[in-house]
């Protein structure tokens, strides 16, 4: 059964070419603008007149109007993390009128992941003291700098969070033979690693080499990686957040860094964003930081509105969605 005409709410304020793009493939339905557009697509729009009338949002509407609209029948966000919207009272209200919450998560597995490898190679050939030194004192510590390098072959990592970011992940430390370790609360069946569950961490944290975050932020991972996890972990590891800030207590993770306990980590997300020009964490031995930057690329906004336009072929010939949280 096809669809009548449908009215698309979008507050994405897109490059030229994406914004024409999405605007000839939505045809014959409407598609209307948010009053405020935002070209981040990590902002949550303001509540917005014209959402109310729409049956379809592209974007990130406020979550509080999501409630009360009731002609809203399908949500698709432009970003992968759902972290707003991740609540009971909205997940409740968009099944009792049979509506669909879908994330971008199928955009940005392959950029994260890629943002991850790069970051594991450079620990490895210890390019951050390399850069160091070359903006310093230039100094040529070559017998050091051999010495520090390793190889990730056989090396263990344990990634916290196993959805598509991990999945891809894993596909490219494949040819390190590493020993590879999932952290899921539910096994959905389709893991390609091995699992384990919160019961065995204080036996796998101290053999791990990579601790890999990629855990969305709600109320059971709030600084899920506070000292106890920090204490456990082997001495010398490296540890990563692409999550969410808020699942790591900074603080703990700082000292960690300073006492030696922690070789280095990388963070592309922090608490809260941007990161206050004095945290600890800014000046922590061998932390590199990011901006939020990891998912992105410079076919990111048209990834977007393809993903999008996929989803919509499929909403309107009732074949299920892609990356659907609802």
């Amino acid at each position: 059964m096809q669809h009548p005409q449908l009215t698309i709410w979008s507050d994405a304020k897109l490059p030229t070419e994406a914004a024409e793009r999405l605007a000839v493939s939505v045809a014959p339905h409407r598609l209307i603008y948010a009053a405020e557009m935002s070209s981040l697509n990590l902002n949550l729009s303001p509540p917005d007149q014209q959402l109310s009338n729409a049956d379809i949002a592209f974007g990130q509407p406020d979550p509080e109007q999501i409630l009360g609209s009731q002609q809203l029948k399908w949500i698709h966000l432009t970003s992968a993390g759902y972290t707003p919207y991740d609540r009971e009272d909205l997940r409740d209200a968009l099944k009792a009128r049979n509506a669909s919450l879908t994330t971008s998560s199928g955009v940005y597995d392959e950029p994260c992941a890629q943002h991850l490898l790069g970051m594991m190679m450079a620990f490895a050939r210890q390019l951050p003291r390399s850069l160091t030194t070359q903006s310093s004192d230039r100094a040529w510590p070559a017998a050091e700098r051999r010495r520090e390098s390793f190889l990730l072959n056989g090396q263990t990592a344990i990634l916290f969070g196993f959805g598509e970011i991990a999945k891809r992940l894993c596909e490219l430390l494949a040819p390190f033979r590493m020993k590879l370790i999932g952290v899921r609360r539910r096994a959905r069946g389709n893991e390609t690693i091995p699992l384990i569950d919160e019961s065995q961490l204080n036996d796998f944290l101290p053999i791990a080499d990579h601790v890999i975050n990629i855990l969305p932020s709600n109320a059971s991972t709030v600084e899920y990686f506070d000292s106890s996890k920090f204490r456990f972990m082997k001495r010398g590891a490296y540890f990563y957040n692409i999550g969410r800030g808020a699942t790591v207590d900074q603080l703990c993770l700082a000292q960690s860094l300073r006492s030696g306990a922690l070789s280095g980590a990388y963070l592309d997300v922090m608490t809260p964003e941007p990161l206050p020009m004095d945290h600890a964490l800014w000046n922590a031995p061998n932390c590199l930081i990011t901006p939020h930057t990891a998912g992105g690329f410079d076919a990111e906004m048209m990834g977007l509105v393809g993903h999008f336009l996929e989803n919509l072929s499929r909403y309107t010939s009732n074949t299920p969605l892609l990356n659907r949280i609802v």
